[in-house]
């Protein structure tokens, strides 16, 4: 598998990634727009939740979705790190820092999950991904604490990825979001 895979298949990373960058992004432009005063906070939407959205499901989602957005900005540094040599180099101070900066938050993501998926009451369609997931993050952060290579990584963040949108799925159906 080539090198440059290792990030794109964080596919969730990029994904939050992109969107942090874009919410964080200003414009340029040669004329200036209107001026917001800066004492006011920008507007917060709340995620879209049906009206008769399962309370369990509500709960159980939003804390999932939290996971997913912190695992895959830590875990996308951590293969941004892993991109810059042709062959990991863990011993890179750079690489080495991402990589216990994603494990803890492997770690941490997976024990939120797990949590999270044993929310009474929640559906079997959405707990039985999280804990798949909950179970790939724990995979994930051993390879990572063994220096696992390129593709082995790939694979358990691929199968990862794929829980993920099982769960966002599962959500969506219930009448919220992940």
């Amino acid at each position: 598998m080539e090198s440059s895979h290792v990030a794109g298949r964080a596919a969730i990373g990029t994904l939050v990634g992109f969107a942090i960058a874009l919410s964080m992004a200003s414009g340029a432009g040669a004329e200036p727009e209107d001026v917001v005063d800066p004492g006011l906070p920008a507007p917060v939407v709340a995620p879209v939740t049906a009206d008769d959205a399962d309370p369990a499901a509500v709960l159980a989602c939003s804390q999932f979705a939290e996971v997913l957005t912190a695992t895959a900005t830590y875990y996308g540094d951590f293969a941004d790190a892993l991109e810059t040599y042709e062959h990991p180099d863990y011993n890179d101070p750079a690489t080495s820092a991402s990589n216990v900066t994603a494990r803890t938050a492997l770690r941490q993501g997976a024990g939120v999950t797990m949590s999270a998926a044993n929310t009474p009451g929640l559906a079997p369609q959405i707990a039985e991904p999280m804990r798949s997931w909950s179970w790939g993050a724990t995979k994930l952060l051993v390879k990572m604490g063994v220096r696992g290579g390129r593709e082995t990584l790939n694979t358990t963040a691929d199968d990862m990825n794929t829980d993920a949108s099982n769960v966002q799925a599962a959500c969506a159906t219930a009448g919220t979001h992940a």
